[in-house]
């Protein structure tokens, strides 16, 4: 189903092809969650009625009403009042300065009088000479204070009276100006104050009838605020209280309208407000949404672009987990679907394990971790219920939670078997993680609500580990992959191949067996792929079957037909069962890697014994003729099964095998191949074969230790 797919970008460099597929699958991932998270709005109108109830998608700030509160806050603040006390001292100075005018313009003319009587010649002023002095001397203070401003005839009646007299009308207006003002007056007190004033001045014995009124006018101006507004601090006070006004705000399923309730222009603001009209609808939705697609394509591809791998795996790879992602959102979409027709959330049906399962098997753990956390996030927006803001928390939670969880409990192990205990194990995740919601939500769930849903985690974690099952197949005949599953499936010894191999060559079969066992010791040492190099141990020496009687493990009786053939068709036997028994497992159909294991595990050594043996009868003989075809080794396994193959025919051919022996010839096998060039297209490095010599030698240590010699 996927082959044409992928082979036609293979020809394609990865970088180009990466950037293709995840260009598209972004394309067609947001043209899948855009009607997730496109906002739904409504044909309404002002001052209509409203044919349904409508309910706000989202929390928004109502900006208008948190205005017309912060002015209200405002208008209620007291304002910060701030008493002056210098106040009365300058009020009390003005007045006393009005009378000294008027003192002293009286005291020049009558000492100008006197010298006049004396016979000096001096010249009195007349009253409006002194009325246009006073005048002069009061402008100033008359242009700071207009209230004060004496009359001509007021002046002219001051002037008429005796000095002394003056001076205790002065002093008393002083004085009741002093004690009126030393008290906090607002400009709410001025009325009251400028009364108790008037008062005073007219009981007081100080003041003659005939200049009362002028005093009573004079004392009413100077009475002024001693406790004003301090505007700076005011104005602080009132920005402290309108910042602490909580913001207004229309809360998300909070209802704007009910139906058959009249629209006024509040409720119509309201609803342009949280963008529910439809000629009101927001882009936001859409522009987060691109960036959330964006973001999850360039998390994609760093994933790849760093990936340290082979790039044809690196195809495959991509076309997997884009393949398996893009079956989980066509799940979510359908489920999204639904759900609305529910009064549970059918989405906590959603294999939560499913992504994190199959992509470890087919791929890595590494890429089934990004994978799981993608997925979470996706499945967060898409199943969205009700009035999620953003995206539903507690699917987010419940299927990274569990896919995380599903990682660790798989292991290295895909038996179908352990996928199933794993699913087990998920399940009963799903089944805590399901009491947490309840509990948190403090909502009193029904008997057949608590049913579906702890019914629904069960279904959950069995339906990853069922559709894992069903769907690996698919994938790996679709894109050639050899997962641990089919490996095991491959290694049982009823499989066609394994049966041919036991019944014709039972020589050969316990070869590959031991084989099998070197192998997969050596390659667990240094990183490598166990099971893959034991699987395709047994099945590296197929080629024999076709003449099996011509490899000396499958000869009895001591006959040897090599012994009858020259040097060069011996050589053409052996080599061919390289080649012979690769094309045989690939008109079986058998996985590429298994097909590579026994094309490569001779890679292009020499057959010595027989090149020796033609040099011996005198032949011109060129060593290339004498090597296998290759190629050589290309991966880490192939690279150690064909150590372990050499070793084990080695070893078994040694009469009284000791450590020592076998150390030895580990050492040397090891040493000839690598002088031979055989590791120079594998990534096996000097430590690695080191530790592989080691494994080999304890592995073989224990299968030909020393055995007691029973009595006859």
């Amino acid at each position: 189903m996927f082959r044409p797919l992928v082979n036609l970008f293979k020809s394609l460099k990865f970088k180009y092809m990466s950037l293709f597929v995840i260009s598209l699958s972004a394309i067609l991932l947001f043209l899948l969650m855009y009607g997730n998270v496109k906002q739904e709005t409504y044909e309404l109108h002002e001052f209509k009625i409203s044919p349904k109830t409508v309910r706000s998608l989202k929390t928004v700030e109502d900006t208008v009403k948190t205005e017309q509160e912060k002015k209200r806050i405002a208008a209620e603040v007291t304002p910060f009042y701030q008493f002056n006390e210098e106040v009365s001292k300058i009020r009390q100075a003005i007045a006393a300065s009005l009378f000294d005018f008027i003192i002293e313009a009286k005291e020049e003319n009558e000492k100008s009088a006197a010298d006049t009587e004396d016979g000096a010649e001096v010249k009195t002023k007349s009253r409006s000479e002194q009325i246009k002095e006073i005048r002069q001397k009061l402008k100033k203070l008359e242009e700071e204070e207009p209230n004060l401003r004496l009359t001509d005839d007021a002046i002219i009646s001051l002037l008429k009276e005796d000095p002394s007299d003056l001076r205790n009308m002065q002093q008393e207006l002083t004085k009741i100006i002093g004690d009126e003002l030393s008290k906090p007056i607002r400009s709410g007190d001025l009325a009251s104050v400028r009364y108790e004033v008037e008062r005073k001045l007219r009981l007081s014995d100080a003041i003659p009838s005939d200049q009362l009124q002028t005093l009573i006018t004079l004392g009413r101006s100077l009475v002024v605020e001693t406790e004003t507004i301090n505007r700076e601090l005011t104005d602080r006070r009132i920005e402290e209280e309108k910042n602490a006004v909580e913001p207004t705000r229309i809360l998300q399923g909070q209802v704007i309208v009910r139906e058959g309730q009249f629209i006024d222009s509040e409720i119509y603001r309201q609803l342009e407000l949280t963008g529910l009209l439809t000629n009101k609808s927001s882009m936001k939705p859409m522009l987060g949404l691109a960036l959330f697609v964006l973001f999850l394509s360039v998390i994609m591809y760093m994933h790849f672009y760093t990936w340290e791998e082979n790039k044809n795996r690196k195809k495959k790879a991509l076309f997997i987990v884009y393949s398996i992602f893009f079956i989980l959102v066509i799940m979510m979409k359908l489920i999204s679907l639904i759900d609305k027709e529910f009064d549970v959330q059918v989405a906590f049906l959603f294999p939560t394990a499913l992504a994190p399962l199959l992509i470890k098997l087919l791929t890595n753990e590494r890429m089934a971790l990004m994978i799981t956390i993608i997925t979470a996030a996706t499945a967060g927006i898409m199943l969205q219920e009700g009035y999620a803001a953003i995206m539903q928390m507690e699917l987010t939670l419940y299927i990274l939670f569990s896919g995380l969880l599903s990682l660790y409990l798989l292991g290295n192990n895909g038996r179908r078997s352990n996928i199933l205990r794993t699913s087990i194990g998920v399940a009963v995740a799903n089944i805590l993680f399901i009491g947490f919601y309840l509990l948190m939500t403090q909502s009193n769930y029904e008997l057949n609500e608590l049913i579906f849903y702890f019914a629904a985690a069960i279904a959950s974690g069995i339906l990853s580990g069922a559709l894992t099952i069903g769907l690996m197949p698919f994938f790996e005949s679709g894109f050639g992959l050899l997962s641990d599953m089919r490996l095991i499936e491959l290694s049982n010894p009823n499989h066609p191949l394994l049966k041919k191999v036991l019944t014709e060559t039972p020589g050969t079969y316990h070869h590959s067996v031991m084989v099998a066992n070197l192998a997969d010791a050596a390659c667990e040492s240094v990183g490598g792929n166990g099971l893959l190099a034991r699987v395709g141990s047994y099945y590296h020496d197929i080629g024999k079957t076709i003449r099996p009687t011509f490899f000396i493990e499958n000869q009895h009786g001591g006959q040897n037909p090599h012994d009858e053939l020259p040097p060069d068709k011996s050589k053409d036997i052996i080599i061919a069962h390289a080649v012979d028994g690769a094309e045989l497992l690939k008109k079986h159909k058998m996985p590429a890697e298994i097909i590579d294991i026994a094309r490569q595990h001779h890679g292009t050594s020499l057959l010595k014994y027989f090149h020796v043996k033609a040099r011996e009868m005198g032949q011109d003989v060129k060593e290339a003729d004498y090597r296998y075809p290759g190629p050589k080794p290309q991966t880490k396994e192939i690279a150690i099964i064909s150590i372990a193959d050499s070793v084990e025919a080695a070893v078994r051919s040694m009469k009284d095998p000791t450590p020592e022996k076998i150390a030895n010839l580990v050492k040397a096998i090891i040493t000839d191949k690598l002088n031979d060039g055989q590791f120079d297209e594998c990534d096996l490095s000097m430590k690695e074969l080191r530790k592989v010599e080691k494994v080999i030698c304890e592995t073989l240590n224990g299968i030909f230790h020393s055995r007691i010699e029973y009595p006859e």
